[in-house]
């Protein structure tokens, strides 16, 4: 049995929770949760937002942890090896995609809390090839949050071939901007934060930001017409995304990895002048986390922490809800202590 924290009903608290995960599979990876942090998909899966959330929900997709055992098939991981897992926990394997290298887009890839439970819990299990090694030089306490933020913000930067002399722009400096800045700045970008609290700049730049302008002054944001080869949204909010379109160099690109809910109504002209963008992407695939963590432990990227022991989920999920959290929160075991 796995002793782990669910939540019942859209709005319930997270309570203790008991389950069988039945036989461990030939491909499957059973992880001793060391670290879980908390992501906003974690708060729209709880309120199920996103209508697929299914009830009791462990969540939990930002796990850190050990290797506690492996089905017969898992050759690469070995018992007692730290690795992590992040959004997706399995794929079809098969589809062009998953054989591309490309599992995150397998229209069968498996959320690690969509129809299944996460790691709010002592142990948690996925399929190997979403079982990734932590590698040397990334500090596991507060490693959870790369596996799905870090990687977020991560991807796009791998999938358009963004080059370091690229002038980009980040809205929105919470859980996945403070990422991007951090990413973006060890890559050689020259990179400007969007934020509608003044009071972030100093951290903006300490971060690696070379420019800060607050997303609520027009002004400031029509004088950077034609400013950036990439901007990168990270808010869930919408804005006037006119105005960053019309930011965008000629073939610029306005890239989502915020979960914007309502319509963009942008309009075409700017687009069609310009030859600019828009585009999304989700989490990226096993690979790419491979080699976001690779970049993160050469170059010193850390998501900022607030540690909350996981008997006080609850506690920890609120201080997430009230939008203070700074910049991500991440759950430690204290199962049995």
């Amino acid at each position: 049995m796995i002793q782990a924290y669910a939540v019942h009903s859209a709005g319930g608290d997270l309570t203790p929770f008991e389950y069988d995960p039945g036989p461990l599979g030939n491909h499957e990876v059973e992880v001793r949760v060391e670290y879980c942090g908390i992501c906003h998909s974690d708060l729209s899966m709880l309120e199920n937002e996103w209508g697929m959330t299914r009830y009791p929900l462990v969540p939990g997709h930002e796990v850190v942890g050990v290797v506690a055992d492996t089905g017969a098939d898992v050759n690469h991981l070995e018992t007692g090896q730290r690795v992590g897992i992040g959004w997706h926990s399995g794929a079809c394997m098969n589809c062009g995609q998953c054989v591309a290298g490309d599992h995150n887009l397998c229209a069968s890839a498996q959320g690690t809390i969509v129809g299944r439970h996460g790691g709010f819990a002592e142990r948690v299990r996925a399929h190997a090839t979403f079982v990734v090694p932590l590698p040397a030089g990334v500090d596991p306490s507060g490693a959870g949050p790369l596996f799905c933020g870090g990687i977020t913000v991560f991807n796009p930067v791998l999938q358009f071939g963004l080059r370091p002399t690229a002038r980009v722009g980040v809205v929105g400096i919470g859980g996945l901007g403070h990422l991007a800045i951090q990413f973006l700045d060890k890559w050689g970008c020259e990179v400007t934060a969007f934020s509608s609290r003044p009071e972030k700049e100093p951290e903006a730049r300490e971060m690696g930001a070379d420019h800060f302008v607050v997303s609520r002054d027009k002004q400031a944001i029509e004088a950077l017409a034609g400013s950036f080869d990439f901007i990168i949204v990270t808010v869930n909010v919408g804005l006037d995304w006119d105005l960053y379109v019309q930011a965008l160099a000629p073939r610029g690109r306005l890239h989502f990895v915020g979960a914007v809910l309502e319509p963009l109504g942008v309009q075409v002209f700017p687009l069609l002048s310009g030859q600019r963008s828009i585009s999304g992407s989700p989490v990226g695939s096993p690979g790419a986390i491979r080699k976001m963590l690779d970049f993160a432990a050469r170059h010193g990227v850390r998501p900022v922490t607030e540690t909350f022991p996981m008997s006080q989920v609850n506690e920890a999920v609120e201080r997430l809800r009230s939008g203070n959290a700074r910049y991500r929160i991440v759950l430690e075991q204290d199962a049995g202590k």
